[in-house]
């Protein structure tokens, strides 16, 4: 059996050490990185700005919405002074809505009162005749006795309706004149208009004072 040569590459193997193995292992491998767990910081600053992203579209949309009014941004929508449009309203419907809401309880929906206590507004002389007596009557009240169609009512006294001491009510000039105006077109009668400025007119002049008496009704025409 002949001896191993001395240039036998397994006599280089036998004469290592553990570091000489343990060096050459790491001159091999190369230096790695440190990935420190294969943690990123990429998906970290893409979360930030999405989260932002997703911040302003909220903010603009909350500010810039116009409340998702589809009329906001209406391209066929004629221009626009900006200034406030008042709507007209129909006298008869805002005097309905008054009447029904003040004035039923006594006079009936059919305008005809209650017999011995409150007055007709049917073809009564004091709802189509005079305009002042009218505006007064109602925006002041009535006490005492009052004729209606030749029969008396003394049955209890007519409150205030405008916005006058001691009123319960408190209606404006312009309802006041849409009311009067709902009853005089009511119930066969048919009598011309009065007008928010014929009322505020009279309250203006008569300024804040007691009921009228049919006697003091009587001397204005």
């Amino acid at each position: 059996m002949s001896a191993p040569s001395s240039s036998d590459p397994r006599l280089d193997q036998a004469a290592a050490s553990d570091e000489t193995l343990l060096a050459s292992h790491e001159k091999l491998l190369g230096k790695q990185p440190d990935e420190k767990a294969r943690y990123k910081l990429l998906p970290l600053n893409l979360l930030f700005f999405f989260s932002a992203l997703i911040f302003f579209a909220g903010t603009y949309l909350n500010r810039y919405s116009g409340l998702f009014d589809p009329t906001i941004y209406n391209e066929n929508n004629l221009p626009s002074s900006g200034a406030p449009v008042a709507v007209a309203v129909d006298p008869l419907v805002l005097g309905k809505k008054q009447y029904e809401a003040v004035c039923i309880t006594c006079h009936m929906a059919n305008g005809q009162g209650t017999p011995g206590v409150y007055p007709p507004l049917a073809e009564s002389e004091w709802v189509i005749g005079s305009e002042e007596r009218l505006a007064r009557l109602v925006l002041y009240g009535l006490k005492g006795p009052i004729t209606v169609k030749g029969v008396v009512y003394n049955g209890a006294a007519m409150p205030a309706i405008g916005r006058v001491p001691g009123s319960g009510f408190n209606l404006s000039d312009d309802k006041i004149a849409a009311v009067l105006t709902y009853i005089r077109q009511q119930w066969g009668n048919n009598a011309p208009p009065i007008t928010t400025e014929r009322v505020a007119a009279i309250h203006a002049k008569e300024g804040a004072r007691k009921e009228f008496t049919a006697e003091e009704l009587a001397t204005h025409p």
